[in-house]
């Protein structure tokens, strides 16, 4: 089969490799769409640490089941799959509690560290274990399914806050995560939703998708602005989908007394916490990781409609060109959202 091997630092091959075969507890998949995913640009180029080479990356995908191990009974050849990118175990403490995306000997799809190596779909097949995957309705295309995992992503997080409906909340960063939060949000039952960035295209898209204001968060007196949209207090919940230092500080910032702060973004290793103002104000910081039980949720809500997926495409890419794709979305001089490989 042909795949995309990442060799070195931002370095890819297109390879030639055996299939691989399947595991008495896995099933075979022929991947019809993968996703591009920010963490896999951040991984190719070293920065993570987390993609060492070599790797097959790549774990937001959908595709055909061609063959199914010994002890599998829930699937058979044919069937249209999408699949979670998060390989728990099933029976270690965490498990055992209902928090998968906690197990103990947790592995991800397509990612490489010191702890573990696991090939993932910019391939032709990829192996996974059939406790992790999920049936598609007819109707949903390959094209849709492949966004399963950044939706549950999405969802994770909004389900982390305990939003009621009417409450409102702040997205800080409305990259392609930041618009999977609106959407969802939107779909909890907020009221107020304020999108900030620093690239207007994506606050334009920010409201169609659901958001009742956008703003960049460069915008003087941005903080001001955010607390006259909710009663003068500051929003109940705050999403911060960057992971630096500045945008935590201004969710935060908007945030009401006893508000919530969920902390999505993790591109940076470490960042400044403004201290006082959430022991003050008593806030609540939330940490947020993966998918916990969504994966089925987050089909349906593709299946439906009710979070929109399409406008979110900004390209479809071979398995030959993705290696270009990946130069273009690092050199990050395009409003890119998501590019998916079709191979």
């Amino acid at each position: 089969m042909k795949a995309l091997e990442l060799v070195g630092p931002s370095v890819f091959e297109l390879v030639d490799k055996d299939v691989p075969q399947p595991a008495d507890h896995e099933v075979l998949i022929r991947v019809k769409a993968c996703g591009i995913c920010g963490s896999d640009i951040h991984g190719a180029n070293g920065s993570s640490g987390r993609r060492i080479p070599p790797i097959v990356m790549g774990h937001e995908a959908a595709g055909e089941i061609v063959e199914v191990g010994d002890d599998v009974t829930a699937y058979a050849r044919g069937d249209r799959v999408t699949f979670d990118s998060m390989v728990f175990c099933g029976d270690c403490h965490y498990c055992n509690l209902g928090r998968t995306n906690l197990c103990e000997s947790r592995q991800v799809m397509g990612v490489s560290c010191d702890e573990f190596r696991r090939h993932g779909a910019y391939a032709e097949y990829v192996c996974v274990p059939a406790r992790i995957v999920c049936p598609l309705p007819d109707g949903i295309s390959y094209d849709h399914a492949a966004f399963t995992e950044p939706v549950g992503v999405a969802v994770h997080a909004v389900n982390r806050a305990n939003v009621v409906k009417g409450e409102s909340a702040i997205v800080v960063g409305a990259g392609l995560i930041g618009l999977l939060v609106v959407q969802a949000l939107r779909n909890a039952g907020c009221s107020t939703i304020i999108a900030l960035d620093l690239v207007p295209q994506r606050l334009d898209l920010a409201i169609k998708l659901g958001a009742t204001h956008a703003m960049l968060a460069t915008e003087e007196n941005v903080v001001a602005k955010i607390h006259e949209l909710t009663d003068g207090r500051g929003a109940h919940h705050s999403f911060e989908v960057v992971g630096a230092t500045g945008p935590v500080s201004l969710a935060v910032d908007g945030l009401r007394r006893g508000g919530t702060c969920v902390l999505v973004g993790n591109l940076a290793a470490e960042v400044t916490l403004p201290l006082q103002k959430v022991v003050t104000r008593e806030l609540n910081l939330v940490g947020t990781c993966g998918i916990n039980d969504e994966v089925p949720l987050s089909v349906e809500l593709i299946a439906s409609g009710k979070i929109e997926v399409e406008p979110l495409i900004s390209a479809r890419s071979s398995l030959e060109e993705a290696a270009d794709w990946f130069e273009k979305l690092e050199a990050g001089d395009q409003p890119w959202l998501k590019v998916l490989v079709c191979p």
